[in-house]
């Protein structure tokens, strides 16, 4: 990515009266934010249907600019990486949802598009009992499958209690944040982010200079919930944001798990409820956790398989059929990182595998050779 083009993206993405969805589908009509610069002052020459309200709204893109150039002087001078939509190091997962952020923010090393990302969530007000399950799950998680990116919001209760728990672990750790990368908030949490920085690192949607306001917060769930295989509630009230982030997961169509509580407990009503109503799994370990996912059997040593040859497959069908060679089951949303192929793309392949007899639907929507 160009640093012209960071900057039309990082202009286009303070210009007023668009949401990101609109953002994003004028960036992919016309192919970049540089061109929806370029045509910013005749732009029904690019999209003859834009609305007066769309067009002068773009026309003030010219406004951003010095914003946009501050901000890059500031992720420069602190080697932040700026990760527009259609850079390679963007999160892919996060990618294939409508309303994903144009760019993110990124300081820290960890691979965002690790095979194994899991998201745990929970109450501010976490008890013993919730700090106990996110340091069980998460050392039994690393045994089992040692490279998974733990991701959570850097907040106080489940999410700080899981960071530390995979820093403890030897495991990767990324908070997303709900305000810029010139401050951390909580300001108790600085010393866990440091660390997580070497071992992990710190994503935002959010400028420098955004405060941590209320709003935000909603907003950074959704990156929680988009850039993970599955998300996992370890303690919620009855109402609160692991609750929209779990409602987020599964209109992204992302696999949710909760942890059960004792009946009254007020921070175990919400994970209870989630599974009453059939909107998550229950689960009591990682090990119910992996064998769900299809993880624990990913890990496992495989025999050689002999290498067949379907000449009748197209390159996208084959790069499937490799990729299920090599992890034996996967479901779509990993399918559609391994194969760098959009969900909706990758469900009309997999129809037509099936249709063929070379693949399978296996237990809990994942997909396998015949």
């Amino acid at each position: 990515m160009t640093e012209q083009e960071i900057l039309y993206t990082i202009a286009l993405t303070r210009t007023p009266r668009l949401n990101t969805a609109t953002q994003r589908r004028l960036m992919e009509e016309a192919g970049s934010a540089t061109a929806i610069f370029e045509h910013r002052h005749h732009l029904r020459g690019l999209f003859p249907d834009a609305s007066e309200k769309m067009a002068d709204a773009l026309a003030g893109m010219d406004g951003q600019l010095a914003r946009a150039e501050e901000e890059l002087r500031f992720a420069q001078d602190h080697r932040i990486s700026c990760l527009g939509v259609h850079d390679t190091d963007y999160p892919a997962r996060l990618r294939e949802c409508d309303d994903a952020p144009l760019m993110l923010y990124y300081k820290g090393h960890a691979d965002l598009n690790r095979t194994q990302v899991v998201s745990m969530v929970g109450t501010r007000h976490c008890t013993e009992y919730g700090k106990d399950i996110c340091r069980h799950f998460v050392a039994e998680l690393k045994r089992r499958c040692p490279d998974v990116l733990v991701v959570s919001g850097l907040a106080y209760g489940i999410d700080i209690h899981s960071h530390r728990a995979a820093l403890d672990n030897g495991m990767d750790t990324v908070g997303v944040l709900a305000h810029g990368l010139d401050q951390i908030y909580p300001r108790l949490h600085r010393d866990t982010a440091a660390q997580m920085v070497s071992h992990g690192g710190l994503l935002t949607e959010f400028m420098s200079r955004t405060n941590a306001d209320k709003v935000n917060f909603v907003r950074r769930n959704r990156i929680v919930a988009g850039m993970a295989d599955a998300v996992v509630v370890v303690e919620s009230a009855e109402r609160g944001g692991a609750l929209i982030t779990a409602s987020l997961a599964t209109d992204y169509h992302r696999d949710v798990f909760a942890f059960p509580g004792r009946v009254g407990d007020p921070y175990s009503q919400g994970c209870n409820q989630l599974i009453r109503d059939n909107k998550a799994v229950l689960i009591q370990t990682a090990q119910d956790f992996t064998d769900a996912m299809g993880w624990a059997t990913a890990q496992k040593k495989k025999l050689p398989v002999q290498r067949e040859l379907f000449p009748e497959l197209c390159e996208e069908e084959q790069r499937i059929v490799d990729c299920l060679r090599q992890t034996e089951e996967q479901q779509i949303n990993a399918l559609a990182v391994y194969t760098d192929l959009p969900v909706h793309k990758l469900s009309a392949f997999l129809f037509n595998l099936e249709m063929k007899g070379i693949i399978r639907m296996a237990g809990g929507g994942k997909y396998r050779l015949n």
